[in-house]
């Protein structure tokens, strides 16, 4: 089988089990985006220091493809992404956040070389969560009942594995103060 087809050489691509539409729309935007994000989380994969936590990554990069396939899915009825999703990625926050200094500023994203690339993973998927919260507000569209909920989550999750990452070196968090270079 051949992996070009020609059939969205006009800007236009199908939907599993649904109708053809146009590359740019709200729902090609929204799954696009959580598999951009899957993709930066296989990059993070890729860096040594990130073998502690490749077990989680590789597991939240399974659950995307799941989410990804649900929002691809006009109408979808299989439910693969839900509460206990969400739940584990609280349980993860609370065990590396119980690990790290409390917050006294905004920061920086910066420190190691796997900080930074979390931190990048991190505005991905804070943009994926947009995508989606727009999907869900268009009329007769259905989105996962979760999804946005689980994006909100990881967000959270790879902010606090950043700074783990960071703390685990021994580079500490750069503040941000405003007005100063």
């Amino acid at each position: 089988m051949k992996i070009y087809t020609k059939t969205g050489d006009a800007g236009e691509t199908g939907l599993f089990g649904g109708p053809r539409v146009r590359k740019d729309h709200a729902r090609i935007e929204a799954f696009g985006t959580v598999d951009e994000l899957n993709s930066h989380l296989g990059v993070v994969r890729t860096l040594p220091a990130a073998a502690p936590i490749d077990p989680l990554l590789r597991r939240i990069q399974c659950e995307l493809f799941d989410l990804g396939a649900q929002l691809a899915t006009p109408g979808a009825a299989v439910e693969r992404i839900g509460n206990r999703h969400v739940e584990a990625l609280e349980g993860a926050i609370d065990q590396h956040e119980a690990l790290l200094e409390p917050l006294a500023n905004f920061i920086l994203p910066t420190g190691t070389p796997l900080a930074a690339t979390i931190h990048v993973a991190r505005t991905v998927c804070r943009r994926a969560e947009r995508r989606v919260v727009k999907l869900a507000s268009m009329p007769d569209t259905v989105v996962p009942a979760n999804a946005i909920e689980y994006l909100n989550r990881l967000g959270d999750l790879l902010f606090v594995l950043a700074r783990h990452a960071n703390a685990r070196d021994n580079v500490a968090d750069d503040p941000w103060h405003p007005g100063q270079p």
